[in-house]
């Protein structure tokens, strides 16, 4: 049973990882939708403003500062797995090593961040 319930859950785990924030992000969508109905129904002006912010996806534009912390997080979840490997190791002296390479992909990412949030301090 365990054979099949744990990439069942690995799955479903992704999954929700992936389909819950879009799903709350439409709610809230949803939600405002309806406060601009019942505004406009009572005959309330909009402001520009409340229909621009509706009309589009308003993302913050990539800075230093947040490279920065993108490329902290990345570390940080590197250093995760290398520390998860060397408890493992403990027990499995074999399992060391490939979870330190498996490390080294977060790792290298968490560095390409912080080298951007660099280059892009020195384009300012």
């Amino acid at each position: 049973m365990e054979d099949v319930l744990v990439p069942i859950a690995l799955f479903a785990m992704i999954a929700a990882i992936v389909i819950a924030p879009r799903y709350l992000k439409s709610q809230e969508r949803q939600k405002m939708a309806d406060t601009l109905r019942a505004a406009i129904e009572r005959g309330q002006p909009l402001p520009p403003e409340v229909v621009d912010a509706m009309s589009k996806d308003v993302k913050t534009p990539p800075s230093p500062q947040r490279d920065l912390r993108t490329g902290i997080i990345w570390l940080g979840v590197a250093v995760g797995f290398a520390a998860m490997g060397v408890a493992i190791g403990f027990e499995e002296p074999d399992a060391t090593m490939p979870m330190i390479g498996v490390a080294c992909f977060p790792g290298f990412i968490g560095l390409a961040f912080i080298v951007m949030s660099l280059v892009a301090k020195d384009r300012r």
